[in-house]
């Protein structure tokens, strides 16, 4: 069966702490003092936790308050994102949403404690990035094909790492397009995830493109293709799974701001004006390029405008590969 997928620009997972730089301009003389809470569904070092901290020092200097940012690790990020969808929406409260949160979660689960579409209001998609197949590098298989030979000869015996709702449903996909079965082996986030492949906890992993390429050229993982529509501006070498035989198959990661549905839209377009300013800065450009990534910041209605667009079309796409919500 042939499975088309398009691609939602997307991952990251940096480590990288972004110092604050120039300030911003004085805005909303009468926006509260209060910390702002920024809720990131991962762990320090994940790619949500990135994307918050690339922003949160510069928006603190802009809105004159303290930006916190709060980490809830969580199995598919569900309870940063509830408490921030059951948060006052008076704006002292921001979450991190990705398209595992706010899309592929939807057709994860039948009681999802939060609807995307009706608990959040959308500010703005931050960045992107594409995503890698990765292997420990004493793992024996050489390339992709070889990996998928191995797979099929001893079915369900090679764990991968599954961080995420968009890791468990491209792990779900790329099983059926290859026709393998894997031992899916859960880790409350990517930089877990990222330590479970290198110290050989488990074979294989999804990661994200600017995560995996450091550990790759200093060969302590080994890459088999990247999941993206074309090869990778960090590992240009690298052959795309699609161009490895499986058609179609093709995955990312996108990281967007959002606040509980009520938050002002005062406060909304604030935090949006600023957020996009910061995106658009040489310093924050120089580092999102720089690693391979792309900076997305569109508008609050282009941002639900997707969600609203990608929620069914992956839902489909899941279903087609025999993802059943548990």
């Amino acid at each position: 069966m042939k499975i088309s997928l398009r691609a939602i620009p997307c991952a990251l997972a940096w480590c990288a702490l972004v110092a604050g730089g120039c300030a911003g301009p004085a805005v909303a003389q009468d926006q509260s003092k209060r910390p702002l809470r920024l809720l990131v569904p991962s762990p320090p070092g994940g790619p949500s936790d990135f994307a918050a901290r690339l922003i949160a020092p510069k928006l603190s200097e802009a809105l004159g308050q303290n930006v916190v940012v709060d980490n809830r690790q969580s199995v598919n990020g569900i309870i940063a994102t509830e408490i921030a969808a059951k948060s006052l929406p008076d704006g002292a409260t921001v979450v991190i949403g990705n398209n595992g949160t706010m899309v592929m979660n939807v057709g994860l689960y039948k009681k999802l404690p939060y609807d995307p579409l009706k608990d959040f209001v959308p500010i703005s998609q931050l960045v992107s990035a594409g995503t890698a197949l990765i292997a420990n590098p004493k793992f024996a298989p050489k390339t992709f094909k070889e990996f998928v030979a191995a797979a099929k000869k001893e079915p369900g015996k090679i764990n991968i790492a599954v961080a995420g709702a968009t890791g468990a449903v491209a792990t779900e996909v790329l099983k059926f397009a290859a026709g393998i079965n894997l031992n899916n082996v859960p880790y409350k986030g990517s930089s877990p995830s990222e330590v479970a492949v290198m110290s050989g906890e488990v074979e294989v992993v999804l990661l994200s493109i600017p995560v995996a390429t450091p550990h790759v050229k200093a060969g302590r993982m080994k890459i088999y293709g990247v999941t993206t529509a074309r090869r990778s501006s960090m590992l240009p070498d690298v052959p795309t799974i699609q161009e490895q035989g499986l058609e179609g198959y093709e995955f990312g990661n996108w990281h967007g701001l959002l606040a509980p549905t009520g938050t002002p839209d005062k406060i909304v377009r604030t935090l949006h004006r600023e957020a996009v300013r910061i995106l658009q800065s040489k310093e924050i450009r120089d580092i999102v390029i720089t690693r391979g990534n792309e900076i997305i910041a569109n508008s609050p209605e282009e941002f639900a405008a997707r969600l609203k667009r990608d929620i069914p079309r992956y839902k489909k796409i899941m279903a087609a590969a025999g993802i059943q919500p548990q």
